[in-house]
């Protein structure tokens, strides 16, 4: 590694890219989407069939719970192994790729593929690293991702990390037709379920350094401080924005294979690092989208009723405060809690509905889409809770000053427009 480079948390990365694979039924989505929806993962599973697919190769959430997830994990990690075997994947050694997104709105969304060091990041309350998570972080969410990534032998990214780069100086620039030139079209595939398509190009060793410089130029402590009026504060430098117990359970897995290794081994060794996607915050697609709840196995009722209680002055009805918005079959009301401690809506009933699950029991349920909610509702003994966006211009200032948002707070768009698993990394 350049070491102008060592502290700059993301670089070029060995990255490992399909080998005459149908690259439609390789690539699926982040396996965090459609947990309520395993029709969804049923639909994909059929039109892959027997062909290779990062399918084979990932656990979607909807899974973690089965009784039968021993034995998927051990099946995925033999097909890696398998897939290795076979030389079903090619390597591109110290690569970064630009990626283009063609989402399914009619927008673009630009990235770049590369590593990030695990050693700048920490997903603890309060934490002052270069590379923080933006919500809060149930730890819970991490011991059964630990068992599918610890004897996997690779990883797939649906991590996106964002910069805060206002004048899209280092991202951007790609798509002009001078950058393309100096750039090579790795693969280029219209993606399943409406995911829209995608396009990746490998930058040239010029390109890669620049990038590389221009994130330097973030990371610098006076420009940090000038820009956020943020004088003692730590440096942030890059903030989650998908994908947060992923790279969570990745410093996990790092964190306890560290103390076996020895001081020279812990510097290169390829689990001291997580293969992202980064992403401008400013980029034009990016819409922050709210994340709405529903709650299984309740009392309808009952919870609206204690929500009231939970809070002195709270009223059915629009009023001044926190304005929450439930949803039943056949019908929509507004709560609204006065005075509020929390920030923002999603910190008011995201508290409440903690410690209403921890005392009665229930299941509850992160959706993207006012209208999964309302599909989701007809079930007996469902509530559903619809929450207003945030800006995200507020992201950054929000983490620096006030530390991780409540957890599930946002997300980048629409499910199906989620980061679709296409490259891997070797981790042993």
């Amino acid at each position: 590694m350049n070491e102008k480079f060592q502290k700059l948390g993301f670089y070029p990365a060995d990255i490992l890219l399909p080998k005459d694979a149908d690259m439609t039924k390789w690539a699926v989505v982040a396996c965090d989407q459609f947990t309520s929806q395993p029709e969804y993962w049923e639909r994909v599973d059929q039109f892959v069939g027997d062909a290779p697919s990062t399918l084979r190769l990932i656990l979607p959430e909807s899974k973690l719970e089965s009784e039968h997830v021993e034995e998927e994990i051990q099946k995925i990690n033999q097909t890696m192994e398998q897939y290795l075997e076979e030389g079903r994947l090619r390597e591109l050694e110290d690569a970064m790729i630009f990626l283009e997104r063609k989402l399914s709105n009619g927008k673009t969304r630009l990235g770049l593929i590369g590593k990030l060091d695990l050693e700048q990041y920490s997903y603890e309350k309060g934490s002052g690293t270069p590379i923080r998570a933006t919500e809060g972080t149930v730890l819970s969410r991490i011991p059964p991702r630990m068992k599918v990534r610890k004897n996997a032998p690779i990883e797939l990214p649906h991590i996106m990390v964002l910069i805060d780069d206002p004048k899209k100086e280092i991202i951007e620039p790609f798509l002009r037709k001078e950058s393309k030139k100096q750039m090579q079209m790795i693969y280029s595939t219209t993606l399943m379920e409406q995911g829209g398509r995608v396009s990746g190009y490998l930058l040239s060793k010029e390109q890669a350094d620049k990038v590389q410089k221009q994130l330097a130029g973030l990371a610098d402590p006076a420009r940090f401080a000038q820009f956020y009026h943020a004088e003692g504060k730590p440096v942030l430098t890059y903030a989650m924005g998908d994908g947060n117990h992923s790279l969570a359970t990745a410093k996990a897995c790092w964190e306890e294979l560290k103390p076996t290794l020895s001081e020279a081994e812990r510097q290169t060794h390829p689990a001291r690092y997580a293969l992202v996607e980064l992403v401008n915050l400013h980029d034009d697609s990016l819409e922050f989208e709210p994340i709405h709840r529903v709650l299984f196995g309740v009392d309808p009722k009952q919870l609206l009723a204690d929500l009231l209680a939970a809070y002195p002055g709270a009223h059915y009805g629009a009023g001044e405060g926190h304005q929450i918005t439930y949803v039943l079959p056949g019908e929509r009301g507004i709560l609204t809690v006065p005075h509020p401690t929390a920030q923002l809506e999603v910190g008011t009933l995201q508290t409440f509905l903690d410690q209403y699950l921890e005392a009665h029991g229930g299941k509850i349920d992160y959706i993207h889409g006012e209208d999964v909610v309302e599909q989701l509702v007809q079930q007996p003994d469902s509530i559903g809770f619809l929450l207003p966006g945030m800006g995200k211009d507020q992201l950054f200032p929000t983490v620096i000053f006030d530390g991780a948002l409540p957890r599930k707070t946002f997300s980048m768009g629409e499910a199906h427009d989620k980061r679709f698993y296409l490259e891997a990394r070797k981790i042993k």
